[in-house]
């Protein structure tokens, strides 16, 4: 799996490079979406950009249910499972000093897709509100 990982991220690094493979978003899509509170629109419909894409409708069966597996475990592992520590640490925080006030800064994207910080925050109870750019707070 690591080696069809790594020739699969590297083919479409050179693809790339070549210009026959492109992102389907930019940096600037990146963040009016992000001032917007629209990171879950349809450009970030597959849970985040941090995971490489490996699935691919051209791969042959037995590579393709490889590229599903690893992009599972990728989202479990490097997504998922890092949102909620950090969403359990802001908690934590949270009530620990209660009457203190806090400021939570986070990449973009930790909010992209599902399972992400803000999710982990509404499941434990609390109220969470995007502040657009240029609003007080």
């Amino acid at each position: 799996q690591v080696v069809f990982a790594l020739n699969q991220t590297l083919l479409q690094q050179e693809s790339l490079r070549a210009g026959s493979f492109q992102i389907p978003y930019t940096t600037e899509d990146l963040i009016k979406h992000y001032n917007c509170g629209d990171l879950s629109s349809i450009i970030f419909n597959h849970d985040t950009s941090q995971v490489p894409n490996f699935i691919n409708a051209t791969l042959p069966a037995h590579e393709r249910m490889t590229a599903q597996e690893i992009d599972r475990y990728f989202r479990q592992e490097l997504i998922y499972k890092r949102n909620q520590r950090m969403g359990r640490r802001v908690k934590d925080l949270l009530e620990e000093y209660p009457d203190k006030s806090f400021f939570f800064a986070f990449g973009a994207g930790h909010f992209m897709g599902n399972n992400t910080v803000i999710d982990v925050l509404r499941r434990e109870g609390y109220e969470v509100e995007h502040t657009p750019a240029g609003q007080a707070i």
